[in-house]
């Protein structure tokens, strides 16, 4: 499935022309004179300057930025068509667009229609490409590890993101420590289940004060989220990364490090999931078993591939769990059948929307833009995700 849009890309807040969901101008027009059809950009032509292949759609907040990328790269945007993966596999063993530099997808709407990026495309790069630059703070769709092998750096769109979803899962947390998806469903029903909820929500229902928030994942996400629940709503906040955040990080946001995820989730009352889908299956039989019985809380935000779904339904139907909300699912877009349910009690589910904001849009955009502009004119990346991966094309050709 398609990840959708998720927050605004600092250092420079847009305008309100650019952060309007629909500019008052159609977006093709900053774009349609801004790259020509492919089969222009082959041989000598392309050779001019570096080549940029944007794939999806035109740029629609960010022209400006647009302008100053084509005007120092030659871009190129393949069509749909060309972009259905038969066609986009075949166009690179043609080199139809000869030796491009860069992959720009601003967008996560379009721009994913030749499906994932495995061995089989990866291996028909050129290899003049030096940056891919997506939309999107998840890159389970591409092999990054085999991009930074052949000296691609992938830059992804989470800092982009970090606000809108971080803002989503302060939501999603409210959700479970004040039944939400029950009094939803009993306002809904019928006069009866309204006043039965009016009277037996309150037994299921707590202030956020004095409610220990535990994050998987202190990224940017988690610690826009620690500081959200922790200012506005008095929570104490806990948090287990892979390496420890330096001790004035710590402190500015005033959390607390567990060494360990058992010692994480056995401390609080409910849990984050901020993590990469690289994390593997956070949650399962065994580290459920570590939630406190009767007021453990899950809320995940990252990926659906770290829950067992349904190790999580039988904890939910037994009671170990209190309640859970999910915006990312194992199967999407199918929901878990036991979990949907579960949706008119102790289940939240929303669908991959935490990052859909219109702000995120524009970030997306300009994020992956400076990401081109940064690698191509010699500088270093804005986020980059596989540096651990990555082989230079010195070392590739042998150099020193």
């Amino acid at each position: 499935m398609a990840e959708p849009a998720n927050t605004p890309m600092p250092p420079r807040r847009p305008s309100p022309r650019r952060r309007a969901p629909h500019p008052p101008h159609s977006p093709h027009h900053h774009c349609r004179a801004r790259f020509l059809p492919s089969p222009l950009f082959t041989g000598a032509a392309a050779a001019r300057k570096p080549v940029v292949l944007h794939i999806g759609d035109p740029i629609q907040y960010n022209p400006a930025t647009y302008a100053a990328l084509s005007a120092t790269f030659t871009v190129i945007r393949p069509t749909a068509a060309e972009r259905a993966r038969p066609q986009f596999l075949a166009a690179l063993r043609e080199r139809r667009w000869g030796d491009f530099d860069a992959v720009l997808r601003p967008f996560w709407g379009t721009g994913g229609e030749m499906g994932r990026w495995d061995a089989e495309l990866v291996a028909l790069l050129p290899a003049s490409v030096r940056v891919f630059a997506s939309a999107g703070a998840g890159f389970d769709w591409a092999d990054t590890a085999l991009l930074g092998a052949r000296g691609i750096v992938y830059c992804n769109g989470g800092l982009a993101a970090a606000e809108a979803v971080a803002d989503f899962a302060v939501a999603l947390v409210v959700g479970t420590f004040r039944a939400l998806p029950y009094t939803l469903a009993a306002s809904r029903t019928s006069p009866d289940a309204f006043a039965r909820c009016h009277e037996a929500a309150t037994a299921r229902s707590r202030n956020l004060r004095t409610q220990t928030l535990g994050l998987v994942g202190l990224g940017n996400i988690g610690q826009q989220l620690a500081r959200k629940c922790a200012l506005a709503f008095g929570m104490a906040v806990l948090y287990h990364d892979v390496e420890r955040k330096p001790a004035a990080l710590e402190s500015r946001l005033g959390v607390r490090f567990c060494a360990t995820l058992e010692a994480l989730i056995r401390s609080s009352d409910c849990v984050v999931l901020c993590a990469p889908s690289g994390a593997g299956q956070l949650i399962n039989r065994a580290s459920l078993a570590w939630f406190p019985p009767g007021r453990g809380r899950l809320v995940n935000v990252a990926r659906g591939t770290l829950v067992d779904e349904e190790a999580l339904a039988d904890a939910l139907e037994d009671g170990r769990l209190v309640a859970a909300a999910l915006d990312v699912h194992a199967d999407e877009p199918r929901v878990h059948p036991r979990l949907a349910a579960l949706a008119d009690d102790r289940v939240l589910l929303t669908c991959h929307n935490a990052g859909g904001t219109v702000e995120t849009h524009v970030g997306f955009e300009e994020l992956a833009m400076r990401n081109v502009m940064a690698v191509l004119g010699g500088g270093a990346p804005i986020t980059p995700v596989n540096l651990q991966y990555l082989k230079t094309k010195k070392e590739d050709s042998g150099g020193v």
